[in-house]
């Protein structure tokens, strides 16, 4: 009895098990980006990649051209997902209210995308003097250093110290989200009233000179 040949698989069905070269560049990011948080660009590998996305490495190379590349992709996005966020928290208001909507827009960004800041604050993009999470932090600095000018020359501060006051104020905010990457307690409103309660009380009451304390003999 001759064999009935099966009915060839509808070409629609087909298609829709296959991912376009976009979903399949985006499935890749995706995964890259869970490994680069878990392990760090050191600690990934090509072949790791591939296997989770159930593909060969030469599509992996395809799309990115080998690891640096999709690294750099995933850090790219990072830096601009978090710099926007900063750039909007210090678009109006007034200094104490600036201060307060840097440090939350840092806290929001490491509430929702912990993966992300992992990848920041651990590795430097490769071969990238930019746009690591040093240069979102100095971006930021920069325009805090725009604020304490006017309020330095108000109160007649030394203004050519604003600059070093913005890196303390930045620095201490992005310091203090490092450590609540990993306790998360307590909540983002309180650390970032915390924070702003620190850094404006202590603006508040600056000395215009001052010095230190007198050292011990033999010090």
């Amino acid at each position: 009895m001759p064999r009935v040949a099966k009915n060839p698989e509808p070409e629609t069905k087909r298609s829709s098990k296959r991912m376009t070269a976009a979903e399949r560049r985006e499935q890749l990011i995706a995964i890259a980006r869970t490994l680069f948080a878990e392990r760090g660009v050191d600690g990934t590998t090509v072949e790791e990649i591939a296997s989770r996305a159930s593909v060969s490495k030469p599509v992996v190379y395809e799309h990115f051209g080998g690891k640096e590349g999709l690294y750099a992709v995933v850090v790219d996005r990072e830096v601009r997902t978090l710099l926007d966020m900063m750039r909007s928290a210090l678009t109006s208001g007034g200094p104490r209210e600036l201060l307060q909507q840097a440090a939350f827009a840092l806290l929001t960004y490491i509430e929702t995308s912990s993966d992300g800041f992992r990848i920041l604050v651990r590795d430097a993009p490769v071969g990238s003097p930019t746009g690591s999470y040093v240069s979102i932090i100095s971006d930021v600095a920069s325009r805090v250093e725009d604020i304490l000018v006017g309020e330095f020359k108000r109160r007649g501060y030394e203004a050519k110290l604003a600059p070093m006051y913005a890196q303390m104020l930045v620095g201490m905010v992005s310091t203090t989200g490092q450590w609540w990457l990993n306790t998360r307690k307590p909540s983002k409103d309180v650390v970032a009233a915390h924070l702003v309660n620190l850094a404006w009380n202590g603006l508040s009451n600056l000395e215009a000179k001052p010095g230190l304390l007198e050292r011990p003999k033999g010090d």
